[in-house]
């Protein structure tokens, strides 16, 4: 198994990882704190030496991700995440058009850079740096004609820092999806190597667990 595959499993089991979070917490208004730091800390990763680095230099990040990766390739179901993959496409084809925006990509890095700063003094998960990764998110993403539907409970989806809190994971998505291109990720792979990236998936968590 190349390092190639490693990386680019990783990658893409960051943008399932956000997808599903936001999943859980639409339907529940709940999500285990872990992958979810994870996943935040990911945004304020500028110049990782490596793609472990962006999840805090263990698999164990993207653990989750890489279980709802392998069920959702391999099986093409899990009954706990029936709208995470339309989710993964969503945020890849956000990632896409974002990527064509030099003028928002400034935007973006700026903001993130005072929403690290907010980080620092309050801790990842607090919900003043949700609101201001959430309003980040507000002012540049939405902006495209095309968006996520996010289904859940209306209950919880009305609540401001829920809402904050699914537009920060999504960010984060989009995080992983820019860092899964970078390491040579493609949309065909997605179709066509389906296999290949589950057998990936499986192999990762095999090795974490004889650790």
């Amino acid at each position: 198994m190349s390092k190639h595959w490693n990386d680019i499993t990783l990658a893409l089991a960051g943008v399932f990882q956000a997808a599903a979070l936001v999943e859980q917490l639409a339907k529940t208004g709940y999500i285990p704190s872990e992958p979810q730091q994870s996943s935040i800390s990911s945004l304020f990763v500028q110049n990782p030496e490596n793609t472990l680095a962006v999840y805090g230099g263990s698999q164990q990040g993207v653990e989750l991700g890489l279980k709802v990766m392998s069920d959702l390739l391999h099986h093409h179901q899990n009954r706990d995440y029936p709208d995470t993959l339309r989710y993964v496409l969503g945020i890849l084809h956000l990632q896409k058009k974002m990527m064509a925006r030099k003028d928002m990509l400034e935007v973006i890095s700026q903001r993130l850079q005072q929403s690290a700063h907010q980080a620092e003094h309050f801790g990842i998960t607090h919900e003043n740096v949700l609101a201001s990764i959430g309003g980040l998110y507000g002012d540049t993403i939405s902006t495209f004609k095309f968006r996520i539907q996010v289904m859940g409970d209306f209950t919880y989806l009305q609540q401001t820092r829920v809402a904050n809190q699914i537009r920060a994971l999504l960010f984060a998505g989009i995080r992983s999806a820019t860092l899964w291109r970078q390491v040579g990720g493609s949309r065909m792979q997605v179709i066509l190597k389906r296999k290949k990236l589950s057998q990936t998936a499986d192999q990762l968590l095999r090795q974490m667990n004889a650790h």
